[in-house]
């Protein structure tokens, strides 16, 4: 029976609505969901990643751990590797024509992206598909119908297109190509459910549009907005420094997200947990009413993300580490405490000066090389690290074995 399959409808919404940007329309989603429950039969769901890239940080699993909450709730979770589509290249916010990757590239990629995926996923559960399958097989005449489906002008509505056109840079007719061969991809799987960035929301879009062209019923397009990464102002990137390699030590991992400003950790607890909406309110309220310690619950937030990827046992080690890295070499509460004015950035290697931790710019150097500083217990390797002071903070500073300062930003 259905009752037993899937949970209510609304409380199926609810889980669903967690954390996302837009459901677009959210009325369809509701009328999927009906008609599935009635049925028996799962919806189809699926997210797209091109494996441009061997490794996969934090902020790309909220919209993959959102494919994980439709095959929770019983939903049919497609992982498709665009491994044809990685050879063209998205050029969503790209302000130029990026290089083709090679085959080879793509394929190498898209092997450690399923090791690292079935981290969140149930492999036995998962309908793993490549569009060169059926993007591959495509004729001349194929392509060109699908073309037909699209006009240049909507095209050309792209925020990345048309700023390009603005500022007088090329864009070459492959980037054209990508959204409406992806398009066919929705086609292929017939889906009900297309998961996606915000900065996809476009191409999804299309991809809807493109379905209806074909005779199908029109795909329900759900973007998650792009995680905040550990400076708690700019969006988690690798070339930015500021991101949680999901295949990093459960200690790195752990340390990092105890760095997270305090505030963040509950859009923390929204993207990357499978707390319900309900459950997160109770933890806000505990904070807020001085019934449970910030710290406290960040700590229980980096142990839940760490045993989705590592296990239950290594995210209570890593926790254990922690809290013995602070008492047995000082609780943070004991450490002396300097305040400081803010402003935009500072060198880690001037700050440590400055904090009268090191006498030199150059012994802050050779300290931190030597994998002597640490803050918020997360161990730093490069002195010119910018420190972000752009705004009230708090954080420790371990430098040498039994060097201490609490710092206080302050504005």
């Amino acid at each position: 029976m259905s009752e037993t399959k899937f949970k209510p409808v609304e409380e199926q919404l609810a889980y669903l609505k967690k954390g996302t940007a837009e459901i677009i329309p959210e009325a369809e989603l509701k009328a999927k969901l009906e008609h599935s429950f009635k049925t028996g039969t799962p919806l189809r769901v699926y997210l797209g990643v091109d494996p441009t890239a061997p490794d996969i940080h934090l902020g790309h699993t909220v919209v993959l751990r959102k494919l994980k909450h439709f095959q929770d709730l019983g939903h049919t979770a497609i992982f498709l590797i665009g491994d044809f589509s990685a050879m063209i290249g998205d050029p969503t916010g790209r302000s130029e024509t990026r290089p083709p990757l090679s085959r080879e590239e793509v394929n190498a990629n898209a092997k450690t992206y399923l090791e690292q995926v079935f981290k969140l996923l149930d492999p036995q559960r998962t309908e793993v598909r490549y569009n060169s399958e059926w993007l591959d097989k495509l004729s001349s005449y194929d392509i060109v119908r699908i073309c037909g489906h699209y006009s240049l002008a909507r095209m050309l509505e792209r925020e990345d297109f048309r700023s390009r056109l603005e500022q007088h840079q090329p864009i070459s007719v492959h980037e054209l190509l990508y959204p409406l061969l992806t398009a066919y991809d929705a086609v292929a799987l017939k889906s009900d459910v297309e998961l996606g960035a915000t900065e996809q929301k476009f191409n999804i879009l299309v991809h809807r549009d493109i379905q209806r062209a074909y005779g199908l019923a029109g795909e329900v397009a759900v973007t998650m907005p792009i995680l905040v990464g550990l400076d708690g102002q700019r969006k988690m990137s690798k070339s930015l420094g500021n991101y949680i390699g999901i295949t990093e030590s459960p200690t790195d991992i752990f340390g990092k997200l105890m760095s997270i400003p305090d505030d963040l950790m509950w859009t923390y607890y929204d993207l990357v947990t499978d707390r319900t909406p309900s459950e997160i309110d109770v933890l806000k309220k505990e904070v807020a009413s001085g019934a449970a310690h910030p710290m406290d619950v960040k700590m229980r937030l980096a142990q839940e993300v760490i045993a989705g990827f590592h296990g239950e046992e290594a995210a209570r080690k890593a926790a254990e580490n922690f809290q013995r890295v602070f008492r047995d070499r000082q609780a943070p509460a004991e450490a002396p405490i300097q305040r400081i004015s803010g402003r935009p950035a500072q060198k880690l290697s001037a700050l440590l000066v400055e904090l009268e931790l090191v006498p030199s710019k150059s012994e802050g150097e050779r300290l931190v090389k030597q994998g002597g500083v640490e803050i918020d217990g997360v161990r730093m390797d490069d002195p010119r690290k910018d420190i972000d002071l752009s705004k009230p903070r708090e954080f420790l500073i371990r430098a040498g074995k039994k060097k201490f300062v609490r710092v206080i930003v302050e504005w």
